[in-house]
């Protein structure tokens, strides 16, 4: 991913790349490809979750300009990032995350306030919804480590989020040896693909980086 690419994930806008993707409905799926086709898939409906590239952790700096190891203030990672979801003809998806961080002066007790987004994305490439949160860290006196919690929530319609029945029917099909198609796998078929990629939403979570933040990120 190029770094105009990397800057629209972070700031909302509909190019985003998804990291470490995982389906939250269990064994629940819809659709099952099986040998017929020479592949075996599960596919679940609700919403996978994720990290896009580069909004994962955050560094704060102790003075303005700086970008130097020893300027170094707070630094913080996403981590544990996981998902329910709940079935219905709304599929109520909940992503919970760890935030872990790390000071540099220990002295006195702190309160650290870090911002992060959620976003979810249908088809790969179009932001359906965003929302921004706040992860409070606090840390006690002489504490170098603390952690927190943090919850991403999204709507998905559940029609929207599953294959049309003709789709469904093509993909699921017997072949026979010996028909005009039996070699041909339809998942890679342009509109299968494109009824799948509509089909697909994603909830994306991380850390709502300044230019300057994501850059170093970029860099590290």
């Amino acid at each position: 991913m190029n770094a105009s690419t990397r800057r629209l994930a972070v700031l909302g806008a509909p190019l985003l790349v998804a990291l470490a993707l995982s389906g939250c409905g269990g064994k629940r799926g819809e659709l099952v490809v099986d040998d017929a086709v020479g592949v075996t898939a599960l596919r679940d409906p609700c919403p996978r979750v994720g990290i896009p590239d580069y909004t994962g952790d955050i560094t704060l700096f102790s003075a303005p300009g700086r970008t130097d190891s020893a300027a170094i203030d707070i630094e913080a990672v996403i981590t544990n990032l996981r998902a329910q979801c709940s079935d219905g003809e709304k599929l109520y998806s909940v992503a919970s995350f760890d935030v872990l961080a790390r000071r540099s002066n220990t002295s006195g007790a702190r309160r650290v306030e870090l911002p992060y987004f959620s976003t979810v994305v249908r088809g790969g490439n179009v932001v359906v919804a965003k929302r921004l949160g706040t992860v409070v860290v606090d840390f006690a006196d002489g504490q170098a480590r603390a952690t927190a919690k943090g919850q991403a929530a999204a709507y998905v319609n559940k029609a929207e989020a599953s294959l049309p029945e003709d789709m469904v029917k093509r993909i699921t099909r017997k072949r026979r040896a010996g028909d005009q198609d039996a070699a041909i796998d339809p998942l890679s078929q342009p509109d299968v693909k494109a009824a799948l990629a509509r089909a697909n939403f994603e909830l994306l979570v991380g850390f709502q980086l300044n230019d300057a933040q994501l850059q170093y990120n970029v860099r590290k």
